[in-house]
């Protein structure tokens, strides 16, 4: 989903440009290619290949694993590259389809060279030791790694949901002062507040929630500062960092705490409540992606495909939060 999403966002000016597919893959490789579009479009099919590469190993072994994952990142890579013959400001390419392939053959080898390692199974029986084996838990890690992922976005503020939109000014010249805002505050605890408990249904030892929520926001910062660094200019380097997001992580942090004293159900409950404020107030704020092309020093195509899909993703976080609630609810416990 993430892919077609990247591959085939804004969804918008369909029209028959006349060409051919067979020509795309026929036309010799365009040495010319840039470096950035091909490291991208090896790295996006990277994680999609790890993935096919444990789930068929299991059923057709190591060879067919990896020969099975190969094949489907190339159909998808070629589906999505079909299709991107019909939109404006998308190019068809033999390239980016040999560079997906590529990524999809990387990670499914990746997957089968780590399935037999010593390592890896020590890192099973892990997440086994910290997490339930319900079949849910599954989705809700899922549902971590995709919070992580659009909040590493350095558009974002720390946790936030409202898009940075500051003007680009000239050098040496003061900033303007800007109103507080109380609401972003709330949006960053409400979104600290899920996240942690989320993590509350899904680990086994309630004293290891605050520990993982840490972790991820150090994640969060850590990925933040790098992406900022490599991608915006200096002026903007630690725009992601500010008063309203500070207040909202120290607030988020004390509720959290009170959860962990709560039985089951309103654990479930006061993440379900969290959930639909976090929608209410991302629909009182507007916070869709501005044009923020200023502050980025390199091609605005790919950053801009990255602030909608992190936005997408803001906005199906609490509605699949919600999904998990309900599908747990069943087998849904505090740790001891």
């Amino acid at each position: 989903f993430l892919i077609a999403y990247a591959s085939l966002s804004p969804f918008s000016g369909w029209h028959d440009k006349g060409l051919s597919f067979v020509h795309v893959l026929e036309e010799p490789l365009r040495l010319a290619h840039p470096w950035f579009d091909t490291i991208i479009n090896f790295v996006a099919y990277l994680p999609f290949g790890v993935l096919l590469g444990l789930m068929l190993r299991a059923r057709y072994g190591a060879a067919g694993g990896v020969l099975f994952a190969t094949l489907g990142g190339a159909l998808l890579s070629a589906a999505m590259e079909y299709l991107q013959m019909y939109l404006p400001g998308r190019i068809s390419s033999n390239a980016d389809l040999l560079a997906n392939a590529s990524g999809t053959l990387a990670g499914a080898l990746f997957a089968v060279s780590i399935a037999p390692s010593a390592w890896y199974g020590f890192m099973v029986r892990w997440r086994q030791h910290l997490f339930h084996d319900e079949v849910d838990v599954d989705f809700g890690l899922t549902l971590v790694a995709l919070w992580i992922f659009a909040q590493i976005n350095p558009s974002l503020p720390m946790l936030g949901n409202v898009f940075i939109a500051g003007m680009a000014r000239p050098r040496f010249m003061p900033v303007p002062p800007e109103t507080f805002s109380w609401l972003e505050s709330a949006a960053v605890a409400l979104n600290l507040l899920m996240l942690g408990c989320l993590y509350l249904t899904l680990l086994r030892r309630r004293r290891h929630v605050l520990t993982a929520v840490v972790l991820s926001m150090s994640l969060v910062a850590l990925g933040k500062f790098v992406a900022a660094a490599l991608l915006f200019n200096s002026w903007a380097l630690l725009l992601w960092l500010n008063g309203e997001s500070m207040l909202g992580v120290v607030a988020g942090l004390v509720l959290l705490a009170g959860a962990t004293r709560l039985p089951p159900r309103m654990v479930s409950a006061s993440a379900a409540a969290a959930a639909l404020a976090y929608l209410a107030e991302d629909m009182l704020q507007g916070g869709g992606p501005p044009g923020v092309a200023h502050l980025y020093h390199g091609p605005e195509g790919h950053f801009t495909t990255y602030n909608g899909l992190s936005h997408l993703i803001l906005l199906l976080f609490p509605l699949l939060l919600l999904g998990y609630l309900w599908r747990a609810r069943k087998w849904s416990r505090l740790p001891v």
